[in-house]
């Protein structure tokens, strides 16, 4: 039953001794079976379009370590591909796309949009047929701004200066674009928690590039309006809002956008999460090398958490997606102090 998902209980406000446990990029290259079926799927968008492939990535990290949620293994990148945009990924490169030019933003084919994510949307069907009961399903979408940047530059940059600079000199253009994905982004939503997914989370990674004007233009704007549409629809589904390297605008950000979790980066001092944390459920926020790292690092970094948010609806996780050297040992470690914290 629903009821025993302690994440959905958290999200409505309360605290869980100990409190519910995932990571971010949980079904990824650190673990040797994930390796093993990402060279039998091909490519890494097949992977993320086959569903027998695509379960069985996303059940590996809660077969090994039981974790209390799992999150529908895919890519914030389909979003363009099925709106008809060319993305594929090299190895060592990362995704790469046809950069995306103002005059072909009204050419957007959203007609076949949910034909195309069809593979997703059974992937997430069988997921909530298999997983356990108590496992809460996580289903996503990236933030317009994010998924923008990489449509507009073509690939990933370090300040995602030619979005910035697009949105600058076309931004009745730029807009439009938002304005695209915040739809199909809420729909891409609304379907997967229609399939299972009890609760979505919009992953805004380069939010922390903007300047204030941009960053409530950009980024706070267009993630309130999915979540009204979402909510419009599914007005009791729990969404998780990931503004990553967003510092002092966290404080508002919740407000502005109408999220019900808020995921916050390492970078974020447990002073201010707590203070956050007294205005709803927060997300986070491990450094992911303390987990690389092992030993001290990662015991004083879960105990820091632990002693400062555990009293209150916390959902303990990385500050961001968990990195590929990662020893699966110290995992394993993590695991065993979130778990025995009261």
């Amino acid at each position: 039953m629903p009821g025993k998902r302690i994440m959905l209980d958290v999200l409505e406000g309360k605290a869980i001794s100990p409190p519910p446990l995932w990571m971010m990029r949980q079904a990824g290259r650190y673990l040797p079976e994930y390796r093993e079926t990402r060279k039998r799927a091909g490519s890494f968008l097949d992977l993320c379009y086959d569903p027998d492939l695509a379960v069985e990535v996303t059940l590996q990290p809660i077969e090994r370590f039981g974790f209390d949620a799992s999150i529908l293994f895919s890519d914030i990148l389909v979003v363009p591909n099925a709106l008809g945009r060319e993305v594929r990924f090299e190895e060592g490169q990362g995704p790469i796309l046809k950069p995306i030019v103002a005059a072909e933003i009204a050419a957007l084919n959203g007609e076949t949009f949910h034909v195309n994510l069809e593979p997703v949307y059974e992937t997430v069907r069988r997921l909530r047929a298999k997983l356990p009961d108590e496992t809460t399903l996580i289903g996503f979408c990236g933030a317009p701004w994010t998924v923008a940047t990489y449509m507009i530059a073509g690939h990933g940059t370090p300040d995602q200066a030619p979005a910035r600079f697009f949105a600058y000199r076309e931004p009745e253009a730029f807009a439009r674009l938002l304005k695209v994905l915040a739809d199909h982004s809420a729909a891409y939503l609304i379907r997967q928690i229609e399939a299972g997914a009890d609760v979505v989370q919009i992953f805004d990674s380069w939010s922390g590039v903007l300047d204030e004007a941009s960053f409530d233009a950009f980024c706070v704007g267009p993630v309130a309006e999915i979540v009204r549409q979402v909510k419009a629809v599914h007005p009791n589904a729990p969404v998780i809002g990931f503004p990553k390297g967003a510092g002092e605008r966290y404080r508002d950000y919740r407000e502005k956008t109408g999220i019900t979790g808020l995921g916050l980066d390492w970078t974020v001092p447990l002073s201010m999460a707590k203070e956050l944390q007294s205005e709803g459920a927060v997300q986070g926020n491990l450094d992911p090398l303390r987990l690389v790292a092992g030993g001290k690092a990662l015991a004083d970094g879960v105990d820091a958490i632990l002693r400062t948010l555990g009293a209150g609806p916390l959902i303990f996780n990385l500050g961001h997606g968990i990195t590929p050297e990662t020893p699966v040992a110290h995992v394993e470690a993590m695991v065993k102090m979130v778990r025995s914290h009261r």
